[in-house]
């Protein structure tokens, strides 16, 4: 049950995010272009999306990995569904976290140093 939940939470966030494109929210360009410094911010432990990244990229291995060929191999179209499942959670997340971190990167660039915010 809770991993029929993730998956629909991650469909969910890439439709609200090709939709979010449309009606005036980042872009993929921008989303695209953000990924190398949500790279680098969450390397030097400014951003907290460490779990993700690790995450998102063991989708990315399993996807491309030889090792998912044995299935495709003797199940057929079976074998391509777990690789569909995983691509459309792979991009929905990579959606939903270039735009958090998007939001991350407007609320910290808001922040003027050495103010104290109430």
């Amino acid at each position: 049950m809770a991993r029929t939940l993730k998956r629909s939470a991650a469909f969910a966030a890439l439709a609200r995010a090709l939709m979010a494109g449309a009606r005036g929210g980042p872009s993929l360009g921008a989303r695209v272009a953000a990924l190398p410094r949500m790279i680098k911010a969450t390397a030097r432990g400014e951003y907290d999306g460490g779990l993700r990244l690790a995450l998102m990229t063991a989708a990315a291995a399993y996807v491309v990995s030889p090792v998912d060929l044995v299935p495709e191999m003797f199940l057929a179209v079976l074998g391509l569904v777990d690789d569909a499942v995983m691509v459309t959670w792979l991009a929905g997340s990579v959606l939903a976290e270039t735009e958090r971190f998007l939001e991350w990167e407007a609320r910290r660039a808001s922040v003027i140093p050495g103010s104290v915010l109430s």
